[in-house]
């Protein structure tokens, strides 16, 4: 078999020994026995074996060697025992297994063993016996010999830790039977009866050898099994349709398929700065390790600003208000928590801002995080739902590398903490501080404990903040620590001794007769509240309440430096060069003192409170904002530093702002029904006017006019600040009144009532008044005015009728803005921000965009239309990347023939049919780069690596140049260039549908390709430069596809003939490549030729005729009597201007040019003869009957004016498909041909040889998966068959076959299993019959046929362990089948009545959700309903976790042109599920099943696109390779390798990321 691995065994094998036979166990002497230990004669094994009884196990053994104090001494790595447990009994081996470092561990295995136990000098493995189906016991009746290898190695260094040193005993106790023990020092390699056993290829050595009758094999007989090495590989496959970790992939479906627009780019929007600090704290900020990055929280997002440019960096992935904060030294890990009471934190990879893992807490409240100095141990701190402070330490050292983050250890106490911090010197010891306790910290032997500092008199104080003294060296350790207080206490801490070593008093000073400030004694006055210490080499920094910030020698004997804020100081921190201080106030202020010189820079002011709206000033680019703090601030757009502020009384809050549109004025409304006007640059008032019984307002400032709304209605809680909109033009106005449901529109210049709306009307099918929140105009169409209400509906309403034009009901709103354009509009609801397209004419109206923890007050477009605002919790900037209308409007004008896409099928089925789509890249009613978010040079996150296969469906697409050894061919709409020695590969891209037929000129030197077309738009065809793969020229003329190209002797021209529906011939000039002339042909034509021998003629075949013509005339010549009426399918020259021309009924005419008369005819094959190959006196013909012919024609050439004709037919080849292309060298001895199975073969017919050069697969592609040592993938189709390839060569290895089936999916076992714990490696595969059937790629055979549905197999999936194989039906049921026997284990019946369509195992710590099991798995049924599964199937237990339903409109007619419903676990989102399908919006959502609840969802639209998503930022690039709607796609394990399918179609691309 061509997987069969044939290897030379080496001359010197690795030695190993035979214990019993070494320790001469039949004399006894060396070998002790106890209890009933006896030989007798096996008659399966037909020689004398011993047997150990009894029904203790610890009285009846077996010892080796005699006494405890001697020892084997065997250093052997591999151990074998061949030995049966006895039926219905238990049995256990013991081994003795010294190690390098000294220590004795006792290594044993036994069925009496519930589960796998250690210690550090004990491992307990439980031992399941091939045939007791998986669960712990008693053996069964059927147990058979068993081969058990272990490597003793292995097992030391994984489980302990510790390196083998040698075997010291071994001891096997009742009940069982014993062969021999075997030990060798590498694992050897056996073959046994001509069957492979796992990993072997050399015959087994005799006294391990087990008989085999005649006729039967080894694998029935016995079992092996395993316990050896296995790679640590980390399962981040996802489903068949679906994959997440760092990265997740999307695709459109197959069937009828609608074809979708969606808003164009994607995604529209990019946070670009946010103006704000803190939310849940005012505590967290640090400095990067370089000094020039600072790290603070706003509200749900993490901003990294570079201090010198003040540009931002953004960590978003939190849904609440981040609560505490951690940068480990070195600047790499960044650790953040989020308040709730499902508090988690995530790791941030800091350099790359990804999210490299989630930690759920289970604390209600965590307020404190802090690193190790390696950044190894984080330590966090918070409250349990019993109020208590929790104190919990993780190991981060492998979160780089994707491991899980353990506890080290965890204590809840009832002391107050409000700072913790883990010594710099040590890792394992911390100390912490607060209300009237200083505790020290220490983990030891898995617990965390402490004690506390000895306070005496000082133990009332409330201790603030601590900070370790640095400059430590192994020749000086300083183990002092400084604790700050409210009472103004600085404390000085002796680690060794936990006691006070030293305490000060910091003191106001007081001001002089001199005005020179004195300090204080010790004993008197109040002290100065210390909110946060930092110490340095050189100085000590503290932050106090009275708001200043104060620089102090390490003696505290005076201060040298201060500096005054406007608030109390909650935070100061020293850069790790402490050339820098940075500082962060209660009032919302960040920023730094630079030491040397003396000066202080704000990096950030922000608003204590939500903001409740905003302004923008469109001349001097600034922005107003009303807070609830009680304030009105002014912003510099660009810089985002504060400029103005504005503080108002205590009696009243203001509410609204509004700038005047050229003026430096702004007005702003106050809710106790006061308007203010003030004029910035003086910092003045300049105008008030108040209202009476004015709750809230809103109001709007023009050039000539000032409009507010009071009086008019009672401000809702839900509505929202646009209450009142004025039109572009200045001439209407819009406000909601004089009743919440009434809108009504005026005169702006005279208030005149124009007309009056009422919303609550306009439903008359909803059971509740609808009522108005926001009104807006439209800046571009005068006449529509959109309104927002209470029922979440946009409202669109005709101005001058009052006509409801249309709606959309989404969800709630509470602010909306018009681009000045007209073509996008925003709303924002709750905590997101939308950009919709206005008209509303897409699939996909509106993109999504989080950020905002609290929900967004206003939104608005900056007067430049290039960014967008938004306010709520902080100010957010976000740039909008939509290009402008003039420039969309100037690529519409350009000279491409663009064309709108209709609802064409895209999975094409047999018949193939040509999908309609523009002869240049593809729009969406707008500039083609719409379609897909296409990634810049050098940045792609994916790269074609390789296609496997080659397009049957074409013809002549295969062009091979024996000379230059150019060969390229086709599959889908990609051009492979092969290189025919190494096997490597690129590809030629620039075709968007199937590629239909190939042509190269004379000299190689050009290579032109055609696709097809449809009824509203043109073929395609290609001319690429063979150097260098580049496209010098797209040409475009045939409605239809394009089945044949061909270039003129001299490489002046090209020809191109139509479809046979259109006999159109273009005729094209080489030079510029213009279109000469056209000419439309009577009857259908098929193929066509230049005449290498006079220029300017060719000859053209169709139905029922030949064309002789030159580019002036032409002439119809009918086909001979003996051909009757037949389609001339195929032609070529040869010499002496002899023509053949070959037709579907089999028949090869031969025509004289010159005279244009047909002188032979012979019947060459029984069906259509395709290609036709001339080279001298051999022709080579290939039909439909998939024969490939050569024929010795020399006597018709020669003697063709006598009729004299004899044709002589030399060789014949069977091939695997009907012949579509062929190209020979120039004497005929080789060539290459493909077949419509998708196949290129070279054939030698010299030595009457074919050799398969291309695979794929004919029919369409149901499944690819790569093995999980990512040496191999598997593929499935419907054409029954299941094959495995090469994942480096891309070459077919193995073919399974199965008849009159389609496999529908297919899977390879896990890396390891119980049922096969050799590791033998092996592929299961689910038929269209409800078969399942197990291939073993040793043997390149079936290994196992099982029926566990009564209907097709949807999905197939091994569980995470291997244990049972999962299967998923047709009907909904859900059928766990032992893969060793076959039997039916458990049936699942959730899902019954709707396919199932994904099944995936993961092994997930499942105590985490409060159940028992080992491993997690879910399933997916179409009916989108999700169910998430524990189980422990050693233990037979199987528990529902969780089950989800997702809501979708009313389904079309069509259910097959619906979406899968598709689902997965998440790689790198801890207890997070993803899904997708049919729903109201085309998105992929995320669940959390830690919280029982969505987290968030990224919206997505593609049509034959392959999409590559990063899941936390949401960022993605696509792909158009394919020519077909892509339905499968799947990682390699290593997630660096990706594999897609469309149709027949597989690409296998690499990984590069985002």
């Amino acid at each position: 078999m061509p997987f069969e691995r044939v290897a030379a065994v080496s001359a010197a094998r690795q030695p190993y020994v035979n214990i019993f036979k070494h320790m001469k166990i039949e004399e006894w002497k060396k070998v002790s026995k106890e209890g009933d230990v006896s030989t007798y004669m096996d008659k399966s094994l037909k020689c004398s074996v011993f047997r150990v009884r009894g029904s203790i196990p610890a009285s009846n053994y077996i010892l080796l060697p005699k006494t405890s104090s001697q020892s084997l001494c065997l250093t052997g790595r591999y151990l074998y025992l061949l030995f049966r447990p006895s039926p219905n009994k238990h049995f256990i081996v013991h081994l003795d297994i010294a190690a390098e470092e000294g220590q004795v561990i006792r290594v044993s295995f036994s069925n009496m063993f519930k589960e796998f136990k250690s210690t550090a000098t004990w491992l307990q493995f439980p031992f399941l016996c091939g045939a007791a189906h998986g669960l712990v016991g008693p053996a069964p009746p059927s147990t058979r010999w068993t081969c058990l290898t272990m490597d003793l190695h292995y097992v030391l260094s994984v489980y302990l830790n510790r390196t083998h040193s040698h075997l010291k005993s071994i001891k096997l106790c009742a009940n069982m039977s014993v062969k021999n023990i075997i030990t060798s020092l590498s694992f050897s390699e056996y073959r046994q009866s001509g069957v492979m056993l796992p990993d072997c290829t050399a015959p087994m050595p005799r006294e391990m050898c087990f008989p085999v009758p005649k006729g039967q094999r080894w694998h029935d007989l016995y079992d092996y099994i395993r316990k050896a090495r296995q790679s640590k590989v980390y399962m981040i496959k996802l489903c068949v349709y679906l994959q997440l970790g760092s990265f997740c992939v999307l695709w459109s479906f197959g069937g009828s398929l609608f074809i979708f627009q969606k808003l164009y780019p994607d995604p529209i929007l990019k946070l670009n700065r946010i103006i704000g600090f803190g939310g849940a704290t005012m505590r967290c900020a640090v400095w990067s390790s370089d000094g020039e990055e600072v790290v603070y929280p706003c509200h749900a997002v993490i901003v990294s600003m570079t201090v010198s440019s003040g540009q931002q960096r953004f960590f978003i992935g939190h849904t609440d208000k981040v609560s505490a904060l951690a940068l480990n030294t070195s600047s790499a890990l960044l650790a953040s928590a989020q308040m709730g009471t499902n508090s988690l934190i995530r790791l941030w990879s800091y350099s790359r801002g990804v999210c490299q893992t989630i930690i759920p807490t289970h604390t209600h409240a965590l307020n404190l995080l802090s690193f190790s100095q390696s950044g190894g141990v984080l330590c966090g701190v918070g409250k349990d739902s019993h109020n208590k402070t929790t104190v919990v330490l993780w190991n981060t050292r492998g979160v780089a590398e994707g491991s899980v983050v353990p506890v080290l250890a965890k204590a809840h106490t009832d002391v107050d903490i409000q700072t913790m911090k883990i010594a710099f010197f040590n890792e394992t010891r911390m100390v912490s501080c607060g209300l009237g306790n200083i505790r020290l910290w220490r983990v030891r032997g898995g617990s965390l404990r402490s004690c506390p500092v000895n306070l005496g008199q000082y133990h009332n104080l409330e201790f603030t903040d601590l900070a370790f003294e640095q400059g430590h060296s192994q020749d000086r350790p300083v183990d002092d620590r400084f604790v700050s207080s409210r009472s103004g206490h600085i404390l000085e801490i002796d680690y060794v001794a936990v006691a006070i070593k030293n305490i000060r008093r910091l003191l106001p000073a007081q001001e002089t007769h001199a005005h020179h400030r004195e300090k204080q004694t010790f004993s008197t006055g109040a002290g100065i509240a210390v909110n946060s210490i930092s110490v340095c080499d050189e100085f000590c920094v503290t932050g106090s309440e009275d708001g200043f910030m104060r620089l102090w020698p390490l003696d505290f004997s005076s201060v040298f430096l201060e500096a005054e804020h406007e608030g109390p100081v909650s935070l100061v921190c020293v850069s790790s060069d402490g050339s820098r201080v940075l500082a962060a106030t209660t009032t919302g202020n960040l920023g730094y003192l630079d030491v040397s010189s003396r000066g202080y820079r704000t990096l950030m002011r922000s608003h204590t409170a939500s903001v409740l709206g905003f302004s923008v000033d469109c001349v001097r680019r600034r922005v107003t904002t009303v807070s609830r703090d009680s304030t009105v601030r002014v912003w510099d757009m660009d810089t985002m530093q504060q400029l103005y502020d504005f503080v108002s009384d205590d009696d009243e809050s203001p509410c609204s702002v509004a700038f005047h549109p050229s003026m430096p004025l702004f007005a702003c409304g106050s809710s106790s029904g006061t308007v203010r006007v003030f004029d910035i640059q003086t910092s003045s008032l300049i105008a008030q006017h108040r209202y009476i019984h004015t709750l809230k307002h809103s109001f709007v400032l023009t050039n000539q006019h000032f409009f507010t709304l009071c009086n008019v209605v009672a401000w809702s809680v839900n509505r929202g600040p646009d209450t009142l909109a004025v039109s572009s033009d200045s001439r209407c106005l819009a406000l909601i009144g004089p009743t919440e449901y009434i809108v009504t529109i005026m005169e702006a210049q005279s208030l005149n009532e124009l007309l009056r709306v009422d919303v609550s009307i306009l439903d008359v099918e909803s059971t509740t008044l609808d009522s108005a929140l926001n009104v807006c105009f439209s800046p571009t169409s005068l006449s529509h005015l959109l309104i927002t209400t209470s029922a979440n509906k946009i409202l669109w309403i005709d101005t001058h009728t009052g006509q409801l034009l249309r709606q959309v009901h989404k969800h709630q709103c509470v602010s909306l803005a018009v681009s000045e354009d007209g073509r996008y509009l925003l709303t924002a609801g709750q905590n997101s921000l939308k950009v919709w397209d206005y008209d509303m004419h897409l699939d996909v109206n509106s993109q999504v965009f989080i950020g905002h923890s609290e929900p967004i007050r206003q939104v608005r477009f900056t007067p430049d239309q290039m960014g967008v605002v938004t306010v709520g919790d902080a100010l957010f900037f976000w740039d909008f990347l939509a290009p402008p209308q003039e420039f969309l409007i100037s690529s519409l004008c350009s000279d491409h023939s663009w064309a709108e896409l209709n609802g064409a099928e895209l999975s094409n089925e047999s018949p193939r049919k040509a999908l309609f789509q523009p002869s240049s890249p593809p729009v969406m009613n707008f500039l083609s780069s719409a379609l897909k978010d296409t990634p810049p040079s050098g940045q792609a996150g994916l790269s074609l690596k390789a296609v496997i296969g080659y397009n049957g469906n074409g013809r002549n697409n295969m062009v091979w140049n024996p000379d230059t050894g150019l060969f390229v061919y086709t599959c889908g709409c990609v051009i492979v260039v092969e290189d025919l020695h190494t096997g490597s590969q690129k590809q030629w891209f620039g075709h968007t549908e199937e590629i239909s037929t190939l042509a190269i000129t004379h000299d190689a030197q050009t290579v032109a390709s055609a696709s097809g077309g449809g009824a509203s738009h043109s073929s395609l065809i290609c001319i690429w430069n063979a150097s260098d793969g580049s496209c010098r020229n797209r040409l475009s003329y045939h409605k239809g596809a394009v089945q044949s190209l061909t270039f003129s002797r001299d490489d002046m021209y090209l020809l191109s003939v139509g479809y046979f529906s259109e006999p159109v011939v273009a005729l094209w000039g080489t030079r510029s490549f213009e279109l000469l002339c056209t000419v439309q042909i009577s009857v259908p034509l098929h193929d066509a030729s230049f005449c290498p021998f006079t220029a300017g003629e060719l000859t053209l075949v169709g139905s029922s005729a030949v064309v002789f013509t030159r580019i002036q005339t032409q002439d119809n010549i009918s086909l001979p009597d003996a051909v009757g009426e037949a389609e001339v399918t195929s032609l070529c020259y040869s010499t002496r201007r002899v023509l053949y021309t070959g037709t579907n009924s089999g028949h090869v005419c031969v025509w004289d040019c010159n005279t244009q008369r047909c002188f032979v005819t012979w019947e060459a094959d029984g069906g259509e003869i395709g290609v036709l190959v001339c080279r001298e006196n051999k022709l080579v013909t290939g039909s439909n009957t998939k024969k490939l012919r050569l024929w010795s024609v020399a006597s018709s050439i020669l003697c063709f004016d006598s009729g004299r004709a004899q044709v002589q037919l030399e060789q014949e080849l069977l091939l695997d498909g009907t012949v579509v292309s062929a190209a020979f060298d120039d004497v005929m001895d080789m060539g290459i041909v493909g077949t419509t199975a998708g196949t290129l073969w070279y054939i030698n017919w010299a030595d009457s040889t074919s050799i398969r050069l291309i695979s794929g697969h004919k029919s369409k592609v149901n499944g690819v998966v790569c093995s999980p040592d990512e040496q191999h993938f598997a593929t499935c189709g419907q054409d029954g068959s299941v094959r495995v390839w090469a994942l480096q060569s891309h070459e077919l290895l193995v073919q399974f076959q199965v008849l009159n089936q389609s496999c529908e999916c297919v899977c390879w076992s896990p890396p390891r299993g119980v049922y096969e714990p050799s590791g033998r490696v092996c592929v299961a595969g689910g038929y269209s019959d409800g078969t399942v059937r197990i291939f073993s790629l040793e043997s390149a055979e079936m290994e196992l046929k099982l029926q566990p549905q009564p209907v097709s197999v949807c999905t197939l999936q091994y569980s995470h362990y291997g244990h049972v194989l999962l299967s998923g039906g047709r009907d909904g049921l859900i059928t766990v089948s032992s893969p060793v026997t076959g039997v039916t284990v458990r049936t699942i019946r959730d899902h019954k009545g709707a396919p199932i369509t994904t099944v995936q195992c993961t092994s997930k710590q499942v105590c985490e959700f409060g159940l028992e099991g080992n491993e997690l798995w879910l399933a997916v049924s179409s009916d989108r309903r999700v169910s998430i599964w524990a189980a422990d199937w050693m233990k037979d237990k199987c528990e529902l976790l969780d089950w989800l339903t997702f809501p979708a409109p009313s389904s079309p007619e069509d259910a097959l042109a619906l979406p899968p419903s598709l689902a997965a676990f998440s790689p790198s989102e801890r207890g997070t599920v993803v899904y997708t399908g049919y729903a109201v919006e085309k998105e992929i959502i995320f669940y959390c099943l830690y919280k029982k609840q969505l987290i968030f969802s990224l919206h997505t639209l593609l049509v034959r696109v392959l999409k590559l998503i990063h899941s936390s930022s949401g960022r993605f690039q696509d792909f158009t390779c394919h020519s077909d709607s892509v339905h499968v796609c799947s990682f390699s394990w290593s997630g660096s390798q990706l594999f897609t399918a469309a149709h027949n179609e597989l690409l296998l691309w690499t990984v590069h990321g985002l």
